[in-house]
């Protein structure tokens, strides 16, 4: 099976300079956690719900109306490409303890997102078993 097999399509991506009350509003109206960042035509980053949190929130100076993505995104991004075998994707999704992987084509444009749960819905047990224990492994 191939990572386009299982993929969520369609997925958007915001700009650095995005206020996190939008990004919040847009996970919430998508029910995901997680949004894209992207520069340039590149993307640069991820905002997770976690990443609003613990930067944010948790931080004594954080003011929620003035942050940006950029104050809280995880830089740098790691993504697999839409001809990938789910079972590479997942154990890239394993060896980086993450839950979800932006999803790219030969072009490297961004196509979609894979998460946990679009590998729980079609991935054998093992494979399935195997990524839940690594990316739910503490850090």
């Amino acid at each position: 099976m191939k990572v386009k097999d299982a993929m969520h399509k369609g997925v958007d991506w915001v700009n650095p300079d995005t206020p996190i009350t939008e990004i919040a509003k847009l996970m919430r109206e998508h029910d995901i956690g997680c949004i894209p960042i992207g520069e340039d035509d590149k993307l640069v980053g991820m905002v997770t719900d976690r990443d609003i949190v613990c930067k944010g929130l948790a931080n004594g100076k954080f003011d929620a109306n003035r942050a940006l993505a950029r104050d809280v995104m995880t830089d740098g991004i790691h993504c697999c490409r839409e001809d990938d075998d789910l079972a590479k994707a997942v154990h890239h999704m394993e060896s980086l303890q993450v839950r979800r992987l932006p999803v790219i084509n030969k072009n490297k444009r961004m196509v979609g997102m894979i998460s946990l749960g679009d590998v729980g819905r079609l991935a054998p047990n093992d494979l399935l078993a195997g990524c839940v224990k690594h990316v739910a492994a503490h850090h």
